[in-house]
């Protein structure tokens, strides 16, 4: 009997959780998971306004790029400002301004092509035309520029033999707007001495 009795004994004592206990431990997975679901709504919010960033920051990439591969082919630089370079340059199209492509077998041509940007109209275009002619069809390239000043040169923009290419875009949502940067030099230009 007294081993069925310090049996039973031992039974009663089984471990558990009082009520209190209980409330407790719900209440603070409560307030877990209340802070883990904020996080996630947070992050839900604001996901849109990255994509549109990355997005911006994408598309200026290959626009400073294309600018700076077109650079690096030109021949020399025939009216330079902040805003606007107009360079000769050898394209691969058939004709100045046109959009026939060349075949791999033939050489490229020389073109005068323009790129004026202005934070008026938030755009850069692109000109293509005849060499010494500024004037043409002008394509957009690049829209939500945010500054006028894009382009700088080395030495000076009568002697140019480098061009910085800098593309500032506003950030709606910050304090600080988004800036690209690049430049390249001009690779068959006629250096004199």
């Amino acid at each position: 009997m007294r081993a069925l009795n310090a049996r039973l004994a031992g039974c009663r004592r089984e471990g558990g959780f009082t009520l209190v206990e209980l409330l407790v431990a719900s209440t603070m997975g409560v307030v877990v998971l209340g802070a883990v679901g904020s996080l996630v709504v947070s992050a839900m919010k604001t996901q849109p306004q990255i994509s549109e960033r990355a997005q911006d920051v994408s598309t200026a990439r290959w626009v400073l790029e294309r600018l700076t591969r077109e650079i690096r082919n030109g021949v020399k630089v025939d009216k330079a400002t902040a805003s606007s370079v107009s360079f000769e340059t050898y394209v691969r199209h058939s004709t100045c301004g046109g959009s026939g492509v060349l075949a791999s077998t033939s050489p490229a041509i020389k073109c005068e092509v323009t790129y004026t940007c202005s934070a008026t109209t938030t755009k850069c275009t692109r000109i293509e035309a005849a060499p010494g002619v500024y004037t043409g069809t002008a394509r957009t390239i690049f829209e939500g520029i945010g500054s006028s000043s894009v382009f700088s040169y080395v030495p000076n923009a009568a002697e140019a033999t480098y061009i910085e290419v800098t593309l500032t875009m506003p950030n709606p949502r910050g304090p600080a707007a988004l800036t690209v940067s690049d430049g390249a030099s001009l690779r068959n230009a006629t250096l004199t001495y």
